[in-house]
């Protein structure tokens, strides 16, 4: 399963009406650690499918969504639960590691 791009129009039903634990990428298309967390966020998504939905927020693009749910460094990722955030990190992480994060809070 690919990715979903997300914005500020339909973060709400991507997101927050989700039946699944939805894992979201705030990045920005000019961040190399961002590029870095691309292909391990793509792993987890096709290695979660079904358990979880990954979406990535661009957050040139998206500036009031970024600052509603507080990021102020990016990469951030944050796990979203029942449309409330769970958990969260910012910064680069291996694949195994983001595993780790999601199966923590599966």
């Amino acid at each position: 399963m690919a990715e979903i791009n997300v914005n500020s129009s339909n973060f709400e039903e991507v997101v927050l009406k989700s039946e699944l634990p939805v894992l979201v990428d705030f990045w920005a298309p000019w961040c190399g650690p961002c590029k870095m967390l691309g292909p391990s966020i793509a792993a987890v998504a096709d290695s979660y499918e079904g358990k979880i939905l990954v979406a990535k927020v661009n957050v040139d693009d998206n500036t009031p969504l970024a600052l509603e749910y507080g990021v102020e460094g990016i990469p951030a990722v944050k796990l979203f639960k029942n449309g409330e955030v769970v958990d969260q990190f910012v910064g680069l992480r291996p694949q195994k590691a983001i595993e780790q994060f999601v199966d923590a809070n599966l």
